[in-house]
């Protein structure tokens, strides 16, 4: 008896089961392969711009060179962000604490919308990771019930009577299994992964929080010379 001849004659509960399980987990692996691909652009990305940023190249220079914010990502928006904020408040204020408060703010905008994008489908892989488990046990109970009422109307318990639906049922099982044992494995990489990059991110606020110190610092001292 094979698997696809055992799908064909499950019964329509089973069935409908198995399908919710397949489209899980045909959903599950797009999304992987998506994530995957974002990620792998992501830290390109952040790779490239720190090697541009720590060049030693000018922040005004550099600022105009980085395209739109709809554009950039991660550490160049919250550059992007943060000193497009500084240039907005330099000749308002004469508060350099006021000044760093905007940018920091500004920066903690853009990490937020980085946490989001990066994060963006990884509640589903964690849902279909979590929830499959329960669909497949539901046919599998399904299938046990199917293969006691046969039993029942049996004139003669035997094993071909219940062999087919305590069959389907492990069927149910094995799919849950299969859908959720991906989805769980790679949510915990792709999570591990969005949270390495969001620390870099917040690294580089950091280190470039401390720059712009530096910068409104040295412009103060010159100022009372």
């Amino acid at each position: 008896m094979s698997i696809p001849h055992l799908i064909m004659n499950a019964s329509g509960v089973v069935q409908l089961v198995m399908l919710l399980l397949l489209i899980a987990s045909i959903l599950s692996w797009v999304v992987v392969f998506q994530r995957s691909f974002v990620m792998r652009k992501a830290r390109k990305a952040h790779r490239e711009f720190e090697d541009r940023f720590w060049s030693g190249v000018d922040l005004n220079e550099l600022y105009r060179e980085t395209p739109a914010e709809q554009e950039t990502l991660g550490a160049e928006h919250l550059f992007r962000a943060g000193f497009r904020e500084f240039n907005r408040l330099m000749p308002k204020t004469r508060s350099p604490q006021a000044i760093l408060d905007g940018v920091q703010r500004s920066m903690r905008v853009a990490w937020s919308r980085e946490e989001e994008r990066l994060n963006l489908h990884l509640v589903f892989l964690a849902t279909v990771a979590s929830a499959s488990p329960y669909i497949g046990l539901f046919g599998t109970v399904w299938g046990i019930m199917g293969s006691f009422q046969s039993l029942s109307m049996a004139q003669q318990a035997t094993l071909a009577t219940v062999a087919p639906w305590i069959a389907e049922a492990l069927v149910a099982t094995a799919m849950g299994l299969f859908a959720a044992i991906p989805a769980v494995i790679f949510y915990n990489r792709l999570s591990s992964e969005s949270s390495r990059l969001l620390g870099k991110y917040e690294d580089f606020a950091e280190e470039f929080h401390s720059i712009l110190h530096r910068n409104l610092q040295g412009r103060s001292d010159s100022g009372n010379d």
